[in-house]
């Protein structure tokens, strides 16, 4: 199954229907308009589009629309500390578009340093994919490859303001659940996936 948001609304790519959902039998790449005309009445919020080749009906997805690929980490200190920025008035954790020719690991890199004034970060594995959809003058995909990143410094954290962030913060595990309350789908499915907390 694919996930992608839309806003706090959810549209799925599976081999099957889901009860919990308006589901709709993929015939053509004009009911990828529709799902996210019925996801933005906010009547329905999970939408799930199904057929036999999902993996097909996927590419033609990804193809669709604009796709832009961004690279970000969960960072963690050696007291395991997670590391969150707050911007627009949601938590988050550090991100943002890879640049031309730069490698998913760089762009992960490079954009927590940007974010947080942090160096000495050693990447230690890729986690998973998510995706999201916005609309500016046209639906955008952004598919953001995730990271588990490693920081081993005395650096104080510090908010990229021109970026619009606010703050940067090292939390507790025990923090997390609570804070995610207030952050965006993507990371609470991120969250949940490396933390286990469901």
């Amino acid at each position: 199954m694919y996930k992608v948001f839309f806003n706090e609304s959810l549209l799925t790519f599976s081999n099957q229907s889901n009860p919990e959902a308006k589901n709709i039998l993929f015939q053509n790449e004009a009911q990828f308009d529709e799902s996210f005309h019925l996801l933005s009445t906010k009547t329905v919020t999970l939408v799930n589009i199904f057929s036999e080749d999902i993996d097909g009906v996927w590419t033609k997805f990804l193809k669709y629309y604009k796709h832009i690929q961004a690279a970000g980490g969960i960072v963690r200190n050696p007291q395991n500390d997670y590391l969150f920025i707050f911007r627009l008035g949601k938590w988050d954790l550090p991100k943002g578009k890879m640049e031309k020719g730069e490698s998913r690991e760089e762009s992960a890199i490079r954009e927590i340093e940007e974010e947080c004034s942090l160096t000495n970060l050693e990447l230690k594995r890729f986690l998973m994919p998510t995706f999201h959809i916005y609309f500016m003058r046209e639906y955008i995909i952004k598919e953001t490859f995730w990271f588990e990143v490693f920081y081993n410094g005395v650096e104080l954290p510090l908010p990229q303001t021109e970026e619009g962030i606010e703050s940067v913060e090292w939390k507790k595990e025990s923090e997390i659940p609570q804070l995610l309350e207030n952050s965006y789908p993507n990371i609470k499915l991120l969250m949940d996936n490396y933390l286990n907390l469901e």
